[in-house]
Formats: C-alpha cells, structure tokens, sequence
C-alpha cells in the first residue's frame, strides 16, 4: 500500500467528502483505495473478516459515476448528495439487489433479494459506492459476532478478541480502515456495542426515524437501523442521509429529519444538565471502563456541563425483559424460514416428503445453536398458559422503564453511561455461558425498551482496548445526543488527538495469534 493510499482511507468521510468536491482526489481513486486496504487485511494472516461479501465491480462503476459528473459539471454536479463518492459497507442483515444476503446464516447462503431495503435505495440514489456486506451474528442474535455461520470477525485492536456484535462486521470494517462509513442495526446495542469494542461512533436513532424496509427482521418492535462512523460528525451525516418518513415502514416517523450535522458543529455542553445513570454503574463494570467514564463526567463538568444523577429502579429489570420479549418476537420473524418459500432448503431422509418434515429438516440444519437457543425460548413465553407470566409481564416491565426514562429527562437533558460493562473479551472466552454474553448489552438494552435515540463514542483506552460512552436523549431529540457526543469527542481529542488515530496499525505481515474459533468460513451445517 503506497503512503498516498495509507493517508487517503484514514481521512474522515467528511475530509473525503471535502476533497471530492475540491477536485483534489477522486471518488475511484479514494474506492480502489478501500478495495486494497480489504484486500489486505480482512483474509489472509490478517483475517478481520470484517466482510462476507465484497463488490469491487459495483463500487468502482459507481465511484466513476460520480467523478464523472464531477468533471461535467453544472446542474447534476451540484446537486449531487455531499457524501457522494464517499465508499460505505453496509451489514448484511440489509437487503441489497445484486449482492448476496445471508443475515450470516447458513439459511439464506447466496440468497439474492429481488429488491433494495429503503436505506440502500437511499444511499445508491446519493451515489455513494457500496464496498459489500459485513459479518454478523446470525440473524443479529449475539454480542460478539462469532454466531456467524461464516466465520468469525476479529477486534483490528486485538484480532484475538472480539469486534462486539451483532453488529461487529460493519464496526471493524470502520475501525481497520477498510471502509469509512456502515451501516448496522440495533436492537439491543448492535451498533453501540460493537462501537465501544472497536473504537467507533455508533447511532441508534429514535425508533421509527429511520426505515426498517428492508431489514431482515427480528424483533420488529425493537430494530433500528443506524450508522457506524469514525466520527461523530461523520456519524451524523450519514444519519441524516437514511433518516425520513417511508410509506413502506408502518413504524415509520414523519416530520423533518433533525440537523445532526449542525448540533456536531455546535458541539457546546456549557449549561447542557447530564444525567449519570445510577443503574448502570458499579458493580459488573471493570475498573478500567468506570475509570475512563469519570474522566468522560470530569471532562463534560469541566466544560460547563451540570453532572447531575438519576434513578432508574425498573433497570434492573430491563435485561431479563428484553431476553422476553426479543425471542418472543424473533421466533414469530423466523417462522418464514421454513425450506419451503425461499433460501435453504434440506429435504429429510426415508420416511414421507411432507411440510412438516421439510421444514424440521431445513430448520435444523439451517439454524446455529444460538438462534435455536432464542426460538425455543421466545416460542415458550408465547405459548398457551405461559403469555401473560412472561411476554405479558416483559411489556409491563417495558412501560416501566419508558416511563423511568420519562422521569429522568425532567431533570437531564441527556443521559451518559459506559456503553459496556467490558473492554472486549477474547474470542471464545463466553462460548459456554450465554447468559455472561447477554449481559453484555445491560447498558444499551434499555434504549431500545423506550424507543429511545442513543450514541456511542470512544472515551479512551483501558489495558489497550477502547472504552466506550453512551449518550441518551428522549425520542425525535437525538440532535442532544450527537451534541454531547461531539464535545466529548472535542474534549478528549484535545488531550490526545483523534481517537481513531490511535488505532493499531496492520498489515499483510501481521502474525496471527492463536485464538479459539480459527477464521472457519464454511457454513453451519456443511
């Protein structure tokens, strides 16, 4: 990789942007850059295996497109997107017409949509190249992305822990410099946690803000598609660009999409009330992650912001209401994935060819042990004499925690808390305990419950791992979020630059260490 390459893909989406309207490069040149930096270091020694599907021809043909336009100039040229030319990843839970998706499952190997999810409409019509579909949790089901029947992804901090999930695929991608923008999807921290993990900016918008057509779902009441970023501002154009009302979505918000970009730009937290969530602290939190988030509160106070605490009692519930709910919601979402309409299909051996069979056959083979894991338990707590003890009681518990997070924003105007418990964990370290797994998502779980807008960013190292911060605001203000994020990041960045330029360098020639789960590609079942 030349010098020249090496600096162009560590330049923020919005300084390659800038460039791109200048003249200075070239939207071709800055994609074939982003091609080789994956051609380097997601396979081979490397293995990030950020990406299970990459799409040179598509996003060099859309990268000439722009520059095209460019050098014509006049009426096209000025109304193209300020992101146009900009290369993106998206997760490949996000249906893309001409790629294949597979929600990193064996069920749907090579499946090939005949339409594009709302966002992907949304970034072609913007012309920004699309690099491929990133790694995943098998139908998002997981926090740490080894529940892929692909293969797993590696942390570019550390390639023998964990890049976060469901989502780590799209946040690695970001972090290893092999794409400048992704998109993921949330539904309990799938954007926000992989972004503590890896070092990037992570958006859960207001639920309903952004489009959901498109997304394989799982739990519908709960996903959220946002974007994954090195930056806040970053972040915040992106946000902007997939955000808006869709007749297509029944979920779908109207009204205008709120200035993200400007609420960065303006990034003041003097007189701006922060309110540090009591629940999600202390106990379970390694020392070094509460040592980085009183630093993040001792920073904000320092510059004017009012620190202020809140009590959110029904927290301490919202864990096991999610893992209620969420199956609850999946195991009626995965009930299409039956071997009969579309994608894999295992027929059973001896004994007659019917629906039933077919369908047990195909879904045994096609599912992982996690997704299993969470159909058996969701298709329980809906079962005859059982809804009511548990769905039914996980929805009163939900309308618990809206109405603590109602509460708390009388007295703050934004909420702050570590995005995770932990720095990430080595790869395999939770295989035999789910339920260790699950808890990591007990910061970012709560947003979701509410419908609420949240943001991670980085707020420092500990043993050498990123640490990151969450920021909450109430629905339709996620403008406050990105508001207190970006001065944080302007805080810290003060200190000790850009925190994504701390990220450790890799190479072709980087050793791979020994770790559990070695980059097995091949699909569960084969």
């Amino acid at each position: 990789m030349t010098t020249h390459t090496h600096e162009l893909i560590r330049l923020t989406a919005a300084e390659m942007a800038a460039k791109l309207r200048a003249g200075e490069i070239t939207s071709v040149a800055l994609t074939q850059a982003h091609l080789d930096r994956i051609d380097t270091v997601d396979g081979g020694e490397v293995g990030i295996h950020a990406f299970l599907h990459v799409s040179a021809e598509e996003a060099l043909r859309t990268a000439a497109e722009v520059d095209a336009i460019r050098t014509t100039g006049g009426a096209e040229a000025d109304a193209l997107h300020p992101l146009a030319g900009v290369p993106i990843a998206v997760k490949d839970l996000i249906v893309t017409e001409g790629q294949p998706t597979t929600a990193g499952s064996a069920m749907l190997q090579g499946w090939m949509s005949p339409y594009d999810a709302t966002v992907v409409t949304k970034l072609r019509a913007a012309k920004l190249p699309i690099l491929g579909k990133t790694n995943l949790d098998e139908f998002a089901m997981g926090s740490s992305t080894e529940h892929s029947a692909y293969g797993v992804t590696r942390n570019p901090w550390d390639i023998t822990r964990i890049p976060g999930g469901s989502g780590g695929g799209s946040a690695a991608a970001v972090a290893a410099f092999e794409a400048p923008l992704a998109l993921g999807t949330d539904t309990g921290g799938s954007i926000r946690q992989p972004g503590a993990m890896t070092g990037t900016v992570g958006g859960k918008p207001t639920y309903g803000a952004v489009s959901r057509y498109g997304a394989i779902a799982m739990a519908s009441s709960l996903d959220q598609i946002g974007p994954v970023a090195r930056t806040t501002e970053d972040a915040a154009l992106l946000h902007e660009l997939i955000a808006g009302h869709d007749p297509r979505d029944s979920t779908s918000l109207s009204g205008e999409v709120p200035a993200l970009a400007e609420a960065v730009r303006s990034a003041d937290v003097s007189g701006l009330r922060i309110g540090v969530i009591k629940q999600l602290q202390g106990e379970g939190y390694q020392e070094g992650v509460l040592a980085r988030f009183h630093e993040a509160l001792d920073a904000l106070r320092a510059a004017g912001a009012e620190i202020v605490e809140v009590d959110c009692p029904s927290f301490e519930y919202a864990l096991g209401a999610y893992y209620l709910i969420m199956p609850s919601e999946a195991s009626s979402n995965l009930a299409k994935f039956d071997g009969v309409r579309y994608g894999t299909r295992v027929l059973p051996e001896g004994g007659p060819l019917t629906i039933e069979r077919v369908m047990g056959s195909t879904r045994a083979a096609g599912f992982g042990d996690e997704v299993k894991r969470r159909i058996i338990l969701g298709t329980y707590a809906l079962s005859a004499g059982y809804y009511d003890a548990y769905y039914g009681s996980a929805q009163k518990v939900r309308t618990l925690i809206q109405q603590d997070f109602d509460a708390a924003f009388t007295k703050a105007d934004v909420l702050i808390s570590p995005t995770s418990p932990t720095v990430a964990f080595p790869l395999g370290e939770k295989d035999d305990d789910p339920l260790a797994m699950y808890l990591n998502d007990v910061a970012t779980i709560p947003a979701n419950l509410a419908g609420i807008p949240g943001l991670s960013v980085p707020g420092g190292l500990s043993e050498g791992l990123p640490v990151g911060i969450q920021f909450l605001a109430p629905i339709r203000e996620d403008a406050r979020a990105y508001r207190a994020g970006a001065a944080l990041e302007k805080l810290l960045a003060h200190k000790t630059g850009p925190f994504w330029a701390q990220a450790p360098e890799l190479s072709e020639a980087s050793e791979l260490t020994q770790a559990p789960a070695e980059a097995a590609a091949q699909p569960a079942g084969k």
